[in-house]
């Protein structure tokens, strides 16, 4: 398989895992990534200020915000169907309960550091009102992931503005998109190595057609000694500069496809990210929030404001595995890429978290024969 440059770096040019040579299972989309969702748009504001003593209120500051507008702006507000799941409850994604009592999910997904989780909130409601577009009824119940940050940032200084998330929404993009210290993920570690933001895709045939499926996810959990990539137990090799002293963190997830889901079968989609997050390792400590929300963006008329019935395609359960295994696919290659496209960061009271080496780990992956893979 030819391996394009957008699978091979970010757009800043950070190596990605497949320029790394690691061959993930699957096709992927051109970008490899979420917004390989037509229309689907990803904005992030990254905040990084200040170094040294931690000063609440003062810095230093490594956070930011996340926005997935899985419509667009043109057309935020319109829903889609959807569905979550909580594989470990010790977190929060706002908005979920209405989410799973309406089976859809209106407007733009954000995610942030914990204690910018209502701020975030608030300010998507007011940038929905700004936007002129309406909220489909009179209030607003968004839809808000969060990981913690306060290793590396001042998370009790409370940094992420209203502004910092209208700026994150104005400037969504399609396209190719960065991944890991960027936006939600900015001061976030995984593994024990430096995490973030991370995406994936592919290119699945199911039901007489072809479908797009993409993943996203801010990672920030497991311990080093955890760490799989392709099977070969990474974190028991590459060891040193370990910074979290019990198994703490967690991750949020955005599946989203193109594929005519309803959502019931969306939940089934969301069942699987912990399937992907089981190849990196991951055991969901009881520390962790590890919570995930599924979505379709077919089926858009069926949710166009008005009365009377509406009909929405669907493809047949029997015809879904090959989009319940690109969920696996993706969720493993977007949190390993997480860690590969990153680099070092020092943050509060100068805490350094190293970043994933690439050689020690290609020459890991040579010793297992998993390296150098197309």
């Amino acid at each position: 398989m030819e391996i394009k440059e957008e699978w091979r770096v970010t757009p800043s040019g950070l190596t990605r895992g497949r320029g790394l040579g690691l061959a993930f299972a699957g096709r992927p989309g051109p970008f490899n990534a979420i917004t390989d969702i037509a229309n689907l748009e990803v904005g992030y504001t990254t905040l990084i200020r200040g170094s040294g003593r931690l000063v609440r209120g003062s810095g230093p500051v490594r956070t930011g915000v996340t926005a997935i507008l899985p419509r667009g702006r043109e057309r935020a507000q319109l829903g889609c169907a959807a569905s979550g799941f909580s594989l470990n409850g010790n977190g929060e994604m706002t908005g979920m309960i209405w989410v799973e009592e309406a089976g859809q999910c209106e407007g733009p997904i954000a995610i942030t550091n914990t204690h910018s989780a209502g701020l975030v909130r608030d300010a998507l409601v007011k940038w929905t009102l700004r936007s002129g577009q309406g909220m489909g009824q009179h209030w607003g119940l968004p839809v808000v992931g969060e990981t913690y940050d306060g290793e590396l940032n001042d998370i009790n200084g409370f940094h992420v503005t209203d502004e910092d998330v209208f700026a994150a929404l104005d400037g969504a993009c399609p396209g190719p998109i960065e991944e890991g210290s960027v936006g939600g993920g900015t001061g976030m570690i995984a593994y024990d190595f430096k995490g973030g933001s991370g995406t994936a895709s592919r290119l699945v045939e199911a039901a007489g057609g072809s479908w797009v499926l993409g993943s996203f996810v801010q990672a920030n959990f497991g311990i080093r000694s955890e760490l799989t990539i392709l099977g070969v137990p990474v974190g028991r090799h590459l060891k040193g500069g370990e910074v979290r002293s019990r198994p703490t963190g967690s991750v949020i997830a955005v599946v989203a496809t193109d594929a005519p889901l309803l959502p019931h079968q969306l939940k089934r989609l969301a069942r699987r990210v912990p399937l992907g997050l089981a190849r990196t390792g991951s055991i969901a400590h009881n520390g962790s929030g590890d919570i995930f929300i599924a979505l379709s963006t077919a089926n858009a008329d069926a949710f166009i404001a008005g009365e009377g019935p509406r009909a929405m395609a669907f493809l047949p359960n029997e015809t879904l595995d090959p989009l319940f295994g690109a969920v696996v696919e993706t969720i493993e290659e977007a949190v390993i890429d997480a860690m590969i496209a990153n680099q070092p960061m020092s943050g509060a009271d100068d805490l350094a978290v190293r970043a994933l080496p690439h050689e020690a780990l290609m020459e890991l992956m040579r010793r297992y024969g998993r390296g150098n893979g197309q």
